[in-house]
């Protein structure tokens, strides 16, 4: 194996970006696979830990790739480590990947063919540049990523921000070319109390962590100033969905997990491409946090032995990989592997295991189709007495809440990433734990809060799958000119343990248009949509579904105001007085995707 390290390819506007090239014996030309990251070319990728627990570098992933007659190529995204130019989050993506590989199918050990791999970023990295459709690109595998749609999922949701861009945008400002150049940069991030930050929100310019990172400020800032859906959100780096039509008809193998920041967009995307390439694709939706493939264990939920990625769906992550691109790139006749598999969560025991985890369980289904063969749309319907029920209300009925700025409903687990040290996903007992940020520390159920509304069923006779898409339908009226409404899935156990399922945001004056928003009238009930991740749970007889309304879910979401304020602007917050309607005129309403238990076989 040849090793060039640190080549410096030419960008469009004369920046160079640094690239490690592994170069396979023999006379060549090559099939080619890259990864381009934010995250240190030279330093193991968090993907790349094995069951075993061994972590395999980027030296020992080139060799394995360049003894099966790869190039293996690394390279540092702009701004970031060995490469120049000024890192600001996402931008650049589409036409750095282009350049570079316009740059290397010029080369003479590459045979024109090219696939690209990569984890989180690194998979935005993938999908921004085939939106551009660049030269040579034959095949991709987006692990945990790639924007379908960014101010749906990824930095904005239902309107909100995701606050785990400013927990990422303050712990890679210290990995920043200026921090790494200057200590006195990198010792007054260190010196920063970001916990005490995440009280003093929403941040402004100047008045940040960040402020001695100027170009990591700015860009935070702008993400969460941009609260309308316009030109800044359909940039082809982070909207894959209004490129679609241009893509090219390669293979692509999807995966994402359903504690996972990215399960919209994973599932977006293998349904675009299936719909408009005729390549063959693969989806793999494992019951993991973000990147997290053989951890079997979520939060404090074990999913058991069955829940990893190695020895389950493939020998290993690697090996999975080189196969890939075996058949994509060489053409070699290898078995194709089923091209939908998903983790069904769900069927454990529900005992503590020794390390007091719950064993919640669970398997994996193959199939040739998500949703499942024989999925139809199941509908509870919301009552006054808080039950969940199949029969719409046959009466006048009404709850309310109040939502208040200044005491947040705490954020306990969930579909996300990148929240240290502020906030962690995965399934939790849905409590007010003293290791969650923001809550009030006593262990007492967030369903008992007076700003939580919770609904649930009666014990289940019979065991539910629910495997799709949810959907919630809400009615509601407001004192406030806008307010944001949080909805929460959760598998509620006889002996109490609610686990959370899965759970979405809407701010209300985005309820009929994302580009043009609509302030809420008083008395007046309006209908707000919220649609959390789609999900695969088992749940069991005896268990119930519970579904908690809210008005936040902080620190995952910044919090809205209440005031109508412009996005990242809280001058004047206010307590909303908030109602959920269910009549018969205003029949609120959770919207399933159930499968026949025969069909997960």
């Amino acid at each position: 194996m040849q090793t060039l390290h640190n080549q410096m390819i030419a960008m469009r506007d004369g920046i160079h970006l640094a690239t490690d090239i592994y170069l396979p014996q023999g006379p060549g030309p090559f099939p080619v696979v890259i990864e381009r990251t934010p995250y240190d070319k030279s330093k193991p990728s968090r993907s790349e830990i094995q069951l075993d627990g061994q972590h395999i570098s980027r030296e020992q992933m080139a060799a394995r790739f360049t003894a099966q007659g790869f190039v293996a190529i690394f390279q540092d995204c702009r701004g970031r480590y060995a490469s120049e130019g000024v890192f600001t989050k996402y931008t650049a993506e589409g036409e750095d990947g282009f350049d570079t590989l316009a740059w290397i199918v010029e080369q003479p050990w590459c045979n024109g063919k090219i696939g690209s791999m990569g984890l989180s970023y690194a998979a935005h990295t993938q999908l921004a540049m085939a939106c551009l459709h660049p030269p040579g690109l034959r095949s991709m595998v987006l692990d945990s990523g790639g924007f379908a749609n960014a101010y749906q999922c990824g930095i904005r949701q239902g309107g909100a921000l995701e606050l785990k861009q400013a927990t990422w945008a303050f712990r890679q400002a210290k990995e920043s070319p200026a921090a790494l150049a200057d200590p006195a940069i990198l010792e007054a991030l260190e010196q920063e109390d970001i916990h005490q930050w995440f009280t003093r929100m929403p941040w402004q310019a100047g008045h940040s962590p960040l402020r001695h990172v100027p170009e990591y400020e700015a860009y935070l800032l702008e993400q969460w100033a941009q609260g309308d859906f316009g030109p800044y959100w359909q940039a082809p780096g982070i909207y894959a969905e209004g490129h679609y039509q241009d893509l090219p008809d390669i293979p692509v193998l999807f995966m994402s997990s359903w504690y996972d920041a990215y399960v919209s967009s994973t599932l977006a995307n293998h349904a675009a491409f299936s719909a408009g390439t005729t390549s063959a694709h693969q989806l793999i939706m494992g019951p993991w946090l973000h990147g997290d493939r053989n951890i079997t264990h979520s939060g404090e939920v074990e999913f058991g032995a069955l829940g990893a990625f190695d020895g389950q769906v493939a020998r290993d992550w690697l090996s999975c990989r080189l196969d890939w691109f075996e058949r994509a790139l060489k053409d070699t006749p290898l078995p194709g592997p089923a091209s939908v598999k998903v983790f069904l969560m769900g069927g454990g025991t529900g005992v503590r295991d020794q390390q007091g985890r719950l064993q919640h369980g669970g398997r994996w289904i193959e199939s040739s189709q998500w949703p499942l063969p024989g999925s139809t749309q199941m509908t509870l319907h919301l009552t006054a007495q808080r039950r969940l029920q199949s029969e719409p209300p046959s009466a006048e009925s009404q709850l309310s809440y109040c939502a208040d700025p200044a005491n947040p409903v705490p954020t306990v687990g969930g579909a996300l990433t990148s929240g240290a040290p502020i906030f962690v996903g995965g399934a939790f007992d849905q409590r007010e734990r003293a290791d969650f940020f923001g809550t009030r520390g006593d262990n007492r159920p967030l369903a008992e809060r007076d700003d939580v509304l919770s609904f649930q069923t009666e014990p289940l006779t019979q065991d539910l799958i629910v495997a799709g898409p949810v959907c919630i339908e809400l009615w509601i009226d407001s004192d406030a000119p806008d307010t944001d409404i949080t909805a929460k899935l959760v598998d509620v156990y006889p002996d109490g343990f609610a686990m959370n399922i899965t759970d979405g945001i809407r701010r209300a004056r985005y309820r009929d248009s994302w580009e043009q928003p609509t302030w809420l009238t008083p008395g007046k009930p309006v209908k707000v949509v919220i649609e959390p991740f789609a999900t695969c749970n088992l749940f069991q007889r005896g268990h119930r579904l519970r579904l908690d309304i809210a008005g936040s879910n902080f620190p995952r979401f910044d919090v809205n105001p209440n005031s109508g304020e412009a996005p990242g602007q809280a001058q004047y917050p206010r307590v909303a007085r908030n109602t959920v309607h269910m009549t018969p005129r205003y029949p609120s309403r959770m919207v399933l995707t159930v499968t026949p238990c025969a069909e997960a076989n």
